[in-house]
């Protein structure tokens, strides 16, 4: 199976989105981009650049519900008949069936709520997300998997490896070549950002540590390489995952010198001194971020919480100290 990376254009959100072709006796997608004109002329373009057109595709694979990743699933199974796959938990919003987007949005404004999020704010962020709809393009038809679900494309087989944190329903998909086991990646690691968590998608109950968790399972795969939903070839998999780790327990320790300048704080507040003034879809994972660290730290013993606003205790450090065994 020979893989080919096909960047596409992308100002939306991170950028240098990436969809991977797979070549071998059946050809397959790894993530689509958004829905636009010149996305889907990039695609094309890529896949002619192999001698392939979209009907040429038997397969694509969809690594979580955003829409840098499966805008053009639905008009390329369209096209093509391809089998489009994805993980059950996100299935429902990918496919957008109404009761599950209707209650994905209530849970959304109920978040807004317990975060702090000023009226303007909010309005500001439901003008983004109107505006952004259309770059989910239109739904594919779906094959569901789960967590360790073996696909077979051509010779070769996909394990289906769940990753959930920033979506509760991200995986990746892990393959065998001479040189190892690889991973798509999807937005799970990526090689200069740290994926959100906390507002991607509200449903994770408990983003960061779902998110932590991912990043271990990765460290312990023992991955050769990573092939990331945005940029670059991660080359030493478990290093990565290791700095996203390390960047996460920072930021837990400037969440608490945030608090300790308040009696308490709710999300809001914290993210507002983390990030300053917010933007677009940051007005969501600012203050989602946030919460998934506030969450986090209370979780396991070192805040406290009170209808959404969070406090210290007396005994933090010693806390801390516990829960990151390399703060001093």
């Amino acid at each position: 199976m020979i893989v080919d990376a096909i960047q596409l254009s992308n100002t939306e959100f991170e950028g240098k989105n990436n969809t991977y072709l797979l070549r071998g006796d059946e050809i397959a997608l790894i993530d689509t981009g958004v829905s636009t004109p010149q996305t889907e002329n990039a695609l094309r373009t890529g896949l002619a650049d192999h001698g392939l057109t979209v009907t040429d595709l038997d397969h694509i694979f969809l690594t979580h519900l955003h829409e840098d990743h499966i805008g053009l699933a639905g008009t390329l199974q369209r096209e093509s008949g391809a089998t489009v796959h994805a993980h059950s938990a996100d299935a429902p919003l990918i496919a957008r069936k109404s009761e599950a987007v209707d209650q994905f949005r209530q849970t959304q404004h109920k978040f807004f709520d317990r975060w702090g999020m000023p009226t303007t704010a909010r309005r500001e962020l439901l003008d983004f997300f109107k505006h952004h709809d259309k770059l989910r393009g239109e739904p594919a038809d779906l094959t569901t998997h789960t967590d360790g679900d073996v696909i077979t494309v051509g010779n070769k087989q996909l394990t289906v490896v769940h990753t959930p944190g920033h979506t509760a329903g991200h995986i990746g998909y892990a393959f065998e070549d001479k040189d190892g086991t690889a991973l798509f990646a999807g937005d799970a690691l990526l090689p200069h950002y740290t994926p959100n968590v906390g507002g991607a998608d509200v449903r994770v109950s408990h983003p960061l540590d779902s998110y932590l968790t991912t990043l271990s399972r990765i460290q312990d795969a023992d991955f050769e390489r990573a092939y990331p939903g945005h940029r670059h070839l991660i080359t030493d998999p478990a290093a990565r995952a290791q700095e996203i780790i390390d960047h996460h327990h920072e930021r837990s320790q400037r969440v608490i010198e945030v608090l300790n300048k308040y009696t308490a704080a709710d999300a809001w507040t914290v993210s507002a001194e983390l990030f300053g003034d917010l933007s677009g879809v940051h007005i969501l994972h600012g203050p989602g971020e946030a919460y998934a660290h506030l969450h986090h730290l209370t979780k396991n013993g070192v805040l406290t919480e009170d209808d959404g606003a969070y406090a210290t205790k007396s005994d933090t450090k010693h806390h801390l100290k516990d829960l990151f065994n390399e703060i001093e």
